[in-house]
């Protein structure tokens, strides 16, 4: 029972990060409980099969291999990880991603997670029979950076399936060098017919 109070909220808090067993492992460790990544593999398998959180497995995107280590993690219920792990104001973009990893999983895509050359990641590639999509999600485009990063790692995927932005930003639609910028409500609202 200690462990799962300990994993619980570390996953809670982590909720659409990249995370490995043995990552988990160090840091319970840090909190003075000793167990190995095999042990934590169990419990994240546990957590799963209780359909209390979803794993979402990497992608590398130029090798179109699936990594066989660290996740990221998805909430089942938002409302059982908040009370896990109290919402705060910074938690907007995990909410945020889970919303639309959420949304994805109900019009039946897989849906994994990008990595680009350099640590450059993607928030999800969605698959469903020949239809793909590229998503970043995040809370507002406030400055260059943000742009950068958010537009700039869709950019570098030289496909020509769909790619989004889902932001919280008042913007209805536009379009960036091919790069569609959504709100989130108008990214609920797609339809995603064949």
């Amino acid at each position: 029972v200690y462990l799962l109070e300990k994993l619980a909220p570390y996953i809670a808090d982590n909720c659409g990060a990249i995370v490995s067993a043995k990552k988990i492992a160090d840091f319970l460790k840090s909190q003075r409980v000793k167990i190995t990544p095999n042990v934590v593999l169990n419990y994240l398998s546990h957590l799963k099969s209780s359909f209390l959180i979803d794993k979402v497995s990497r992608s590398d995107i130029a090798g179109k291999k699936i990594f066989e280590v660290s996740e990221k993690y998805y909430w089942e219920d938002i409302g059982i990880r908040n009370t896990i792990k109290p919402y705060k104001l910074g938690d907007i973009n995990k909410i945020l991603e889970n919303i639309v990893y959420h949304h994805l999983r109900v019009h039946d895509f897989r849906v994994l997670t990008g990595q680009l050359p350099g640590k450059k990641e993607i928030d999800f590639i969605a698959e469903r029979r020949e239809k793909k999509l590229y998503i970043q999600v995040t809370y507002l485009i406030q400055n260059e950076q943000t742009f950068g990063r958010e537009f700039g790692n869709l950019l570098q995927i030289k496909d020509n399936f769909p790619k989004y932005v889902v932001s919280m930003d008042p913007v209805s639609q536009s379009n960036h060098q091919g790069v569609i910028h959504l709100h989130l409500r108008d990214f609920l609202l797609m339809d995603f017919q064949d």
